[in-house]
């Protein structure tokens, strides 16, 4: 009948559209992980060879805005609401999907910084929440202005080092804090990945663990400048990709220690799914839900020169924090009762 034909044409309308939105979603994450992995010495090789060719002027002159340029990520970077907002990155989201969940108001009369945990592999929650719109950062706490931080190293990458900038991604060093914190006005939040390279060496799917007992820094620099501290849990960003641990004392964490050392970041062997199937190797992360919970606030005095006695009492106070927030949302996002949060 008329009916049954129209019903099944909508039928295949609505496959292919579901089809063509999982592609979508593939692509979006596929050109983050290649961002992340490539992107930098990729642009480097490309401004190297266009030196050499006929096209030289164009490669000079972009240089020469790269001297005048060199210190804006220091001073907040140079973010795009238009970049923020591209509809990549709610495909990005959708593929996993990844969502923001509040738990307190935030005052824009204050700074903050959240520590984020734990680091994953390529820090995908991180990313989509506090340097996208895609899960509505700025409609869940208006007036807050998100900046993620990441390796300064970054930043000596032509190409990359706009592309970061864009979203709201800043260099975590001292000189770039100080100037969020003290110089940029009120209602600035820095999320720093605390465990960092190190923490990403024991990411793997099923294990709960924080590089975080020997991490202080950040909780002196936000008693310098008066900076409420924020613990943020990701439920799920170690589940997106399984990666191959090497025990202490081996040679593989040998070289992986030694390039942290030096270099500043841990090269991971690890593999997600592949490109046109999930049932194969490849660099797509499994999709696999994260769900970014921010915590409560915790206020903190202005110290010009704080003791490592006060620096270590508000550690503490948000190691608890973390550990009670860990707690309490668990169970609601798939883990059991019994499930402790280890904090190394």
């Amino acid at each position: 009948t008329g009916s049954s034909i129209l019903s099944a044409l909508q039928d295949l309308f609505w496959l292919s559209k579901s089809k063509v939105e999982k592609q979508l979603q593939i692509i979006s994450v596929l050109q983050w992980v290649l961002t992340f992995l490539i992107m930098g010495v990729a642009c480097t090789l490309i401004l190297m060879y266009i030196l050499c060719t006929d096209c030289w002027a164009i490669a000079a002159l972009y240089l020469a805005w790269l001297v005048f340029d060199w210190n804006t990520p220091k001073k907040g970077g140079r973010r795009s609401q238009w970049v923020r907002n591209w509809a990549i990155w709610r495909y990005f989201r959708d593929y996993f999907p990844i969502r923001l969940v509040k738990t307190h108001n935030l005052l824009t009369t204050r700074n903050y910084i959240f520590g984020y945990h734990p680091h994953g592999i390529m820090g995908l929650g991180a990313f989509c929440n506090f340097s996208t719109e895609a899960t509505g950062v700025s409609q869940k706490f208006p007036g807050i202005r998100p900046y993620l931080a990441t390796l300064a190293g970054n930043f000596r990458m032509p190409i990359l080092r706009d592309y970061l900038m864009s979203g709201g991604i800043c260099p975590v060093n001292r000189d770039s804090i100080d100037y969020i914190l003290s110089k940029n006005g009120s209602g600035n939040a820095i999320i720093i990945v605390v465990g960092g390279a190190a923490e990403s060496l024991n990411c793997t799917p099923g294990k709960n663990s924080v590089t975080l007992k020997n991490r202080k820094g950040f909780v002196k620099l936000a008693l310098r400048h008066g900076a409420d501290l924020v613990p943020v849990y990701s439920f799920g960003e170690n589940e997106v990709y399984k990666q191959v641990i090497f025990e202490e004392g081996s040679w593989g964490r040998w070289v992986q220690k030694k390039f942290q050392k030096h270099i500043g970041f841990a090269p991971c062997i690890f593999h997600g799914r592949g490109l046109f199937s999930s049932n194969t190797w490849g660099l797509l992360p499994y999709s696999k839900p994260i769900t970014t919970v921010v915590g409560e606030p915790i206020t903190i005095p202005k110290i010009d020169n704080p003791s490592q006695k006060e620096v270590d009492f508000y550690h503490s106070i948000y190691v608890d924090s973390l550990i009670k927030l860990f707690d309490k949302y668990k169970s609601k996002f798939g883990l059991p009762e019994t499930e402790v949060l280890e904090v190394n």
